[in-house]
């Protein structure tokens, strides 16, 4: 057997794209290849995994699976939207989000192939950031991204969910990222850094941009604002004594996507949501049965218009409409 102990990491990368394309294009087993690169079976399979892992190889379903097309339309024509991609769930992890990122990917890659100077605005959040991760380079230097909220932590440090120069560099475009913690201190802290140019220049941006890519997080101690350190236990459940169900890009609102008033709201440094129309289209991409309030709850404020999630999702969320129209 051939060993695989070259000197530098870009050799096991050349013999793991090798080992990638002569099994997702060429059709070898993993066995053939194997032979063919004079390893062991183990070694291919690991071959492969590398490939996969670093993003060497993508795969993307492009069959429509009937369950999830009659669930996307059932989520548009309920809520009004304008555009709603359902992807399959794993029956053994129902709260997963697997294939999220990568329909989410090929929704942003839709919007931004366009050769017209776009706007973007942008949030933060897990899925938002994986499927960035997933999107196909491009070089698309007449568009400009602009943050939507504060990317820092209360002391200081850098969400490792930010978006905006992830974005940028993915695509080659500028970017306007808004250097403030998430929530101020207190109203009259707000209201000083929404004095600053820079955040003055950014909320005028986004309230002209012409296309917004958003998470969605639910209230709760699973929620992302508790869980990365936005909230106390304490404070949770104050939110959900107000009525609160979920957040948009830090703004906090009930079950009828109504802004909470008070508490959290008057503190956040994020520019105010707006609605969605066929204009300026809104995607959110957001997936877990945890999160079915919030996203019926946005959907129903009006601040999304075109959303990515999945099977166990969707039909959590239809679920608590009645599975009918609103109206």
């Amino acid at each position: 057997m051939r060993q695989l102990d070259h000197d530098g990491y870009a050799d096991r990368l050349d013999d793991a794209a090798r080992a990638a394309w002569l099994y997702y294009f060429a059709g070898y087993t993993q066995e053939r290849i194997a032979r063919y690169l004079g390893v062991s079976r183990q070694t291919a399979q690991r071959m492969i995994s590398l490939a996969l892992r670093e993003k060497l190889v993508r795969i993307r379903m492009e069959h429509p699976i009937l369950r999830c097309m009659e669930l996307s339309h059932a989520m548009t024509t309920t809520f009004g939207l304008k555009h709603c991609e359902v992807v399959p769930s794993d029956p053994q992890a129902p709260q997963g989000v697997a294939g999220l990122a990568q329909a989410a990917a090929v929704a942003m890659e839709r919007a931004l192939s366009s050769t017209r100077p776009l706007v973007v605005s942008v949030g933060t959040g897990r899925s938002l950031r994986a499927a960035v991760e997933d999107l196909e380079p491009m070089n698309r230097p007449q568009h400009l991204i602009v943050a939507r909220l504060g990317h820092m932590m209360p002391d200081g440090l850098a969400t490792p969910f930010n978006v905006v120069v992830r974005l940028a560099d993915r695509i080659n475009a500028s970017h306007y990222p808004m250097p403030l913690p998430i929530y101020a201190r207190n109203a009259r802290e707000r209201a000083l850094y929404a004095m600053l140019d820079p955040v003055r220049q950014i909320h005028e941006l986004s309230a002209r941009a012409d296309v917004t890519f958003m998470g969605i997080g639910n209230i709760g101690l699973d929620g992302p604002l508790a869980m990365d350190g936005f909230m106390s236990q304490d404070e949770v459940a104050g939110y959900i004594a107000a009525g609160a169900v979920g957040e948009v890009t830090g703004w906090i609102f009930d079950a009828e996507g109504r802004l909470i008033e008070g508490l959290a709201n008057d503190r956040v440094n994020s520019v105010p949501l707006r609605q969605a129309t066929d204009s300026h289209p809104i995607h959110a991409v957001a997936a877990g049965v945890s999160k079915a309030a919030a996203i019926r709850a946005a959907m129903r404020g009006g601040f999304i218009n075109c959303l990515v999630t999945n099977e166990a999702t969707a039909e959590a969320v239809l679920a608590l409409e009645g599975g009918g129209r609103r109206g």
